[in-house]
């Protein structure tokens, strides 16, 4: 027993709720995002996903491991893609373009709703001061800036990225096709520039301006009760 109150005692209990916080914001970031994906290409018509269950809310069928580990230690990252087959759509292209436009659309409307739940709680929090708040306060700051880090990330227009789809749209069906067969090299290439840094300074700044302006967006349920 004296063993284990030494270690409660000495034990970083702040530290570890907030990387609680974290896991939990990062799964919720995750799953929505490919879940949006699968939903978006059942819709026109690509079952795929559907068959492989991959329409669920649990986020173990949506992680990759190295991406989870990027979104917790850089903020940006990635899922397990979820399975497109782009023959099933009446228009190939522009179906792999919404179907992949899902998933980052998806984070920011996540992020703005976690900004508009943050500030009720926190015009609530203003009113009883009840500290209980300040945790969900927490998780939904931290799901709102991983969200938008995600969803960001992702438009960078560049294969395997989901906005290489969306660029596609534009491209002739040659060099649209080339890209797709490099995808793999891609992932490396972006595995590199995520561990070398190279990235870190043009993402955080375009997620800080989205994020200040989802803020100024999101700050009227505080506003009301303040």
């Amino acid at each position: 027993m004296g063993s284990f109150s030494d270690f409660a005692q000495h034990m970083d209990w702040a530290g570890f709720v907030s990387l609680l916080l974290t896991v939990g914001a990062v799964l919720l970031c995750l799953t929505v995002h490919e879940t949006c994906h699968g939903l978006t290409a059942y819709a026109l018509g690509d079952p795929t996903a559907k068959r492989q269950h991959r329409l669920s809310l649990n986020p173990l069928r949506h992680l990759d491991l190295v991406g989870t580990l990027m979104m917790l230690v850089a903020g940006f990252g990635w899922a397990r893609p979820v399975p497109v087959d782009m023959r099933y759509f009446k228009h190939p292209k522009s179906g792999m373009a919404l179907t992949a436009l899902a998933g980052p659309a998806s984070n920011l409307a996540l992020a703005y709703l976690a900004l508009l739940i943050r500030a009720l709680l926190l015009g609530l929090y203003q009113r009883s001061g009840l500290p209980l708040l300040l945790g969900p306060v927490n998780f939904c700051g931290t799901a709102a800036v991983l969200s938008l880090g995600l969803g960001i990330f992702n438009l960078i227009p560049f294969p395997p990225l989901d906005g290489s789809k969306v660029l596609g749209v534009f491209l002739p069906d040659r060099v649209y096709y080339t890209l797709m067969r490099y995808e793999g090299w891609g992932t490396l290439l972006l595995m590199l520039l995520l561990w070398s840094g190279l990235l870190d300074a043009p993402l955080s700044a375009v997620r800080s301006w989205a994020l200040n302006l989802l803020l100024q967006g999101a700050a009227w349920p505080y506003v009301l009760l303040t």
